[in-house]
């Protein structure tokens, strides 16, 4: 439970006391943190997929599901994408590109970062929710659990902070360099869940049978399709190993079996896309 208040209570707004500040309830967060994602993304998907839903327009719906992470998080990610850009845009050494980083005010690069950033999350949010809610609203949540992985994976031990102090020195090298990847992955099976069913009511994606239509706007749920059947349920097993979970737990552990299933699923996308098919054989008459 330290854990899950380490994350909640860095990373979001909830009121959630954190009772330790340690190494161990920083490994545990960072771990966990994936889960404040999940919520997060939770309340930006359902927030969108109802003003989808209603008829508002998938531009306002990817508005406000891009508006509701930086309320839940007081613009903590925003405002730190920010200090990076002003650093490495200023070109100066590493010291004094830390001290930039370190200031309250932002800078051109900041400001043009961010505009950026935000357009584009809007853009992929706005095609999203122009396929369905329901689309619009899975990629709000995988968005806001990939985007909390990525700390897991800066937390892992041999990144050093760049600074003695502050949340980054107290959570750098916190998790163990196999924490990332062994053990159960319950968020990207819940997403994958998702996906499936979403897919299989979409174009007959419950088979890989090929695309419907003219532009394959049915080869993507036929790709996820042959990737989630190779899937084994978010386990991720070292070679001649039993495949039994043996690390650090939490959503974090085992999340990176996400990439391998993208990966899978873009590999298959021309196979399954291609594919047809085959008609039951008959039998022959005597």
């Amino acid at each position: 439970m330290d854990g899950i208040r380490f994350a909640f209570g860095t990373l979001t707004v909830l009121p959630v006391r954190v009772r330790r500040w340690d190494r161990g309830a920083a490994r545990g967060g960072m771990l966990w943190a994936p889960l404040a994602g999940l919520v997060v993304g939770l309340g930006a998907g359902a927030l969108g997929g109802v003003l989808s839903a209603l008829g508002a327009g998938a531009l306002l719906a990817g508005v406000a599901s891009t508006a509701v992470p930086a309320v839940l998080t007081r613009g903590l990610h925003l405002d730190g994408l920010a200090d990076t850009a002003d650093g490495l845009g200023s070109g100066k050494p590493a010291a004094e590109a830390l001290a930039i980083m370190k200031r309250s005010d932002i800078g051109p690069f900041g400001v043009v970062t961010l505009l950026l950033v935000l357009l584009a999350q809007v853009a992929v949010l706005d095609r999203l929710y122009g396929l369905g809610w329901a689309e619009g609203a899975l990629g709000a949540v995988v968005a806001g659990v990939t985007g909390r992985l990525a700390m897991t994976l800066g937390a892992r031990r041999g990144v050093p902070a760049a600074r003695p102090e502050g949340l980054g020195a107290a959570v750098a090298g916190a998790v163990p360099p196999r924490g990332g990847v062994r053990g159960r992955g319950a968020v990207p099976a819940r997403v994958r869940g998702g996906g499936a069913r979403r897919g299989a009511r979409r174009g007959g994606a419950a088979r890989c049978g090929g695309a419907r239509g003219r532009g394959g706007r049915g080869a993507a749920p036929s790709a996820l399709c042959a990737a989630l059947r190779r899937g084994d349920g978010g386990r991720l097993r070292r070679p001649g190993g039993d495949g039994r979970d043996g690390g650090a737990r939490g959503p974090g552990a085992g999340a990176l079996s996400v990439g391998r299933r993208v990966g899978a699923s873009a590999r298959d996308l021309t196979a399954c896309g291609a594919a047809r098919p085959v008609p039951p054989r008959r039998a022959r008459t005597p």
